[in-house]
């Protein structure tokens, strides 16, 4: 299977073109699309500006596309060792030279695309993902393995009302709501490889939950995250947003109900709840400053 920095695909003479496909399949594309993607939004219905906007998503793109190679330079050995298929840097058709690069560069990158955004921004988004590279490299595998996702995600919405003009803090609801999201994000996550972690001596918070612990809590930061995204902005709650939370409830509730006889269903459950407080978090984006 070769070392790290061993291609085993058309050995050292490989393409180019398979190098830079290995370099894409190891940065983790989609969580790094899906993060950008949601902050430009985020961006565009908080009211940035056009020009912020794109400021905006580049600089959450740099900053994922450096937590995605790190996580995966960082495992390498791990995933060679077990056999991890799926990985390039296992598949051989990337060194681990080469992506820890990438990683350092898109790093680089990030942080004066960050602090463009404006002093306040770029610090609260610099520490998010500093908070990440932390879990990366150390937290994984310990018990506050949670805490990474939690300062990540919440700096994320932070980061988007700071960069508005006057760079006005964020409402603190949906800084907690994006605490939650990162929580349930992390258990999501983790949860489909807790018996082979295990297997390796990975430990972290979901871990030691196990895997029925895990799936059973998944849902709970996630309806907290909807209860907050409806009832947190001043004012009543309209009746979309209370359909929405009924519906995150009962979906939740349901998840767990039939998760004790199909596994899949809390998982599934979940993604439904988190896909609601996505939607929650983009109609309420003019309010979180």
């Amino acid at each position: 299977m070769g070392t790290p920095e061993q291609s085993t695909v058309g050995g050292p003479a490989a393409s180019w073109a398979v190098r830079v496909g290995g370099l894409a399949g190891s940065c983790h594309p989609g969580p790094v699309v899906a993060v950008t993607a949601l902050m430009a939004a985020l961006a565009v219905t908080a009211g940035q500006s056009a020009a912020r906007c794109v400021l905006t998503a580049v600089a959450v793109l740099t900053g994922q596309l450096s937590v995605g190679w790190c996580n995966d330079a960082f495992d390498a050995s791990r995933d060679i060792e077990t056999g991890r298929r799926g990985k390039p840097v296992v598949d051989g058709t990337v060194g681990v030279t080469e992506v820890w690069v990438a990683a350092y560069a898109a790093l680089a990158l990030c942080v004066p695309l960050s602090l463009a955004c404006g002093l306040w921004a770029g610090a609260v988004h610099l520490a998010g993902v500093a908070a990440a590279w932390a879990y990366d490299l150390r937290l994984k595998a310990t018990a506050w393995s949670w805490a990474p996702y939690a300062l990540g995600f919440a700096a994320l919405p932070a980061f988007v009302a700071l960069g508005l003009p006057g760079q006005p803090w964020p409402a603190w609801w949906v800084v907690t709501a994006g605490a939650l999201l990162g929580i349930g994000a992390h258990l999501g996550d983790v949860l489909p490889d807790i018996r082979g972690d295990l297997a390796t001596g990975v430990r972290g918070w979901p871990q030691r939950l196990g895997p029925d612990g895990t799936r059973l809590l998944l849902p709970v930061p996630l309806v907290a995250a909807s209860a907050l995204l409806v009832l947190g902005p001043a004012g009543p709650p309209g009746r979309g947003g209370a359909a929405a939370l009924t519906v995150a409830v009962l979906v939740a509730v349901a998840g767990a109900v039939l998760g004790r006889r199909w596994k899949r269903a809390a998982f599934a459950a979940a993604v439904t709840v988190a896909a609601v407080d996505v939607t929650l978090l983009l109609l309420g984006g003019s309010g979180i400053a």
